[in-house]
This record gives structure tokens, sequence and C-alpha cells, in this order.
């Protein structure tokens, strides 16, 4: 392979600090790629089978664009105060603030400017109840960024309950509550992913061994561990699914709820084939990212979308609904 392929591989944040270009830079701190975790507000929407109510995406669209530009200002805030650690590390080190590309005084700043304005736009065009949820969003992520990160074990949990938050959040925009089974899914599945996150940063670590990342508070011999806890938190989220499909609740909403079980085998599938990738090291970036590029992945979430659209429709398939 070339040197030039080499470059083009290259993690986002890595090429933004080869540019002399202030303005680029900025964008790269802004992480846009992270934006896709915020189309979680879509899922109370998706699983409530309201998807075909046109006003619901608008103002759907609304709080992703209010939600995208407040986690950016967090992000801004999180390499401000993270300088000394992400100087330290092999390839946080590239990240335009780290790398002296830009000064920390314009994160902070242009954090306060964005995070105040996301606020503002998001009480003038959403519900009350969103704008709650943002702000909650925004405190959260400032207590991570302060101490919970430092914490081991509770800055997993902290960071599932963040991606739970913007599926609440979503919920409140278009005034649907999600469900305790939703939440108690999603916090699972987002535990195994945040298990993840951590075990992909000690491999890292590994390899350049380094026994402990600066700023964390995990060693390299957690390894183990943290992959056994990833993989159960998974495997949770499949028991709180199988549950979910043997509770009353399920028969409110599906014409043939039996039909959904067929979503248990693929989910454990996935968090099974996932947790492999992770194991043999091939999940390389945040695992959330890696998820939503993983072309198997679409295929499973299209296999569960084809199931319950079974379960909701196709009644005369299955004889004694």
């Amino acid at each position: 392979m070339t040197g030039t392929d080499n470059t083009s591989r290259l993690p986002l944040d890595t090429e933004a600090s080869r540019t002399a270009k202030p303005l680029m830079a900025f964008m790269f701190a802004c992480r846009p790629r992270q934006w896709a975790k915020n189309l979680l507000i879509a899922v109370p929407v998706l699983v409530s089978q309201q998807w075909i109510e046109p006003t619901h995406w608008i103002t759907l669209a609304l709080a992703f664009a209010c939600f995208s530009v407040t986690a950016s200002g967090t992000y801004l805030v999180n390499d401000v105060l993270d300088l000394r650690a992400d100087r330290a590390h092999p390839t946080k080190k590239h990240r335009p603030f780290a790398s002296g590309v830009l000064h920390p005084g314009v994160g902070v700043v242009a954090a306060i400017v964005m995070v105040v304005g996301a606020l503002v736009a998001s009480w003038v065009l959403l519900p009350p109840l969103f704008v709650w949820s943002l702000g909650v969003y925004v405190i959260l992520t400032l207590v991570y960024s302060l101490w919970v990160k430092r914490k081991a074990m509770l800055d997993v949990i902290w960071l599932a309950c963040l991606y739970c938050l913007r599926i609440i959040a979503g919920g409140m925009a278009v005034n649907i509550i999600p469900s305790a089974w939703l939440l108690a899914f999603a916090l699972f599945i987002f535990l195994s992913l945040a298990f993840a996150k951590r075990y992909c940063e000690l491999v890292i670590m590994e390899e350049i061994e380094v026994a402990r990342p600066s700023g964390r508070a995990y060693l390299v011999e957690d390894l183990t561990l943290l992959s056994t806890m990833g993989v159960a938190s998974g495997y949770l989220a499949v028991l709180v699914l199988a549950l979910y499909i043997n509770s009353e609740a399920v028969t409110e909403l599906y014409a043939q709820p039996q039909v959904l079980w067929l979503i248990c085998p693929a989910m454990l599938y996935w968090i099974s084939r996932f947790w492999l990738l992770v194991h043999r090291r091939l999940v390389r970036e945040d695992p959330l990212l890696y998820v939503l590029s993983d072309r198997l992945s679409y295929i499973i979430g299209a296999v569960v979308v084809a199931v319950a659209l079974v379960a909701d429709r196709v009644v005369q398939w299955f004889p004694g609904g």
C-alpha cells in the first residue's frame, strides 16, 4: 500500500491536524461524524409505529440539528479540558487543540455560542420538555468531562445513560414517552458499546506498551474483564427484548407478537459477532460509529424491521391471530 493510501485511511482527527487552515481544523474539532449518534432521537417514533406522521419527522429534523450543534459544543469543551491527556495519546495528540492548530480559547468561546444558540433555537422551535432534555444532556456531559471519565465503571454507565438520553429527548420532541422496556434495552446495549469503547482504547495502549492511558482509570490488564462485561451487557439487552416480547404490553402494538421472537437470534448473532470483531481488534474506532458504518449491521437492522412489519401487518400468514 502506498503512502498516499495510508494517509487516506487516517482518522479525521489526524487529518485535521495536518491542515494549516484553522476553519477546517475547527470543523474537524466539532466532530460532524459523531452526529450520527443523534439519530437515536428518532427511535421513539419508530418503535411506537408512528413513522407515517410527517409532522414528527419535521420536528425530529429540528431536534436533530439542535442536538448536533449542542453535542459539537460539548466536544469542544471536552477537548479543551482534556488537553494534557490528549497530548500524551498516540492518536488524540493530533486533534486540533492538542496539536496547537487551534487555541483553547477559541474552543471555549465557540462552545458557549453553539450550546446557548442551540438551546435558544430549541426553546423557540420545539417543546419545552425537549429543551429540558437538551439542558440535562449539557450538564451530564460537562460532569462527565470534568470528573466521571476518570472513574472506572461509572464512566461507562454514564456514557450509556447519555445515549439513552438521546432517545428520551427524541420522545420529548414529539410527545412520545419512551417505554421502560425500550430504555432498559437501550441501557444494556449502549453499556455494551461503552465497554467496547474502553476496550479499544486499552488495545491501543497495549500496542504502544503503555500500561495505563492518561486521564483514564483502566489498566491494560482490565481488557479481559471489560470484554466479559461488554458481552454480558449485550446479552442482557437481548434478554430484556425477550421478556418484552413475552409481556402483555407487546400485544397492544402487534397483531402477531410471536413473530417477534425471530429478532432474538438475529440480535444474539449481531452482538456476538460485534464482540468477536472487537476481541480480534478489528474495531479500531468509536464502536457506535463502527456499527453505523458496518454493512452487516444494516442487514440485521433490515431483518428486524421486516420481522416487526410482518408481526404487525401480515396477520393472515399466521392462523389463530
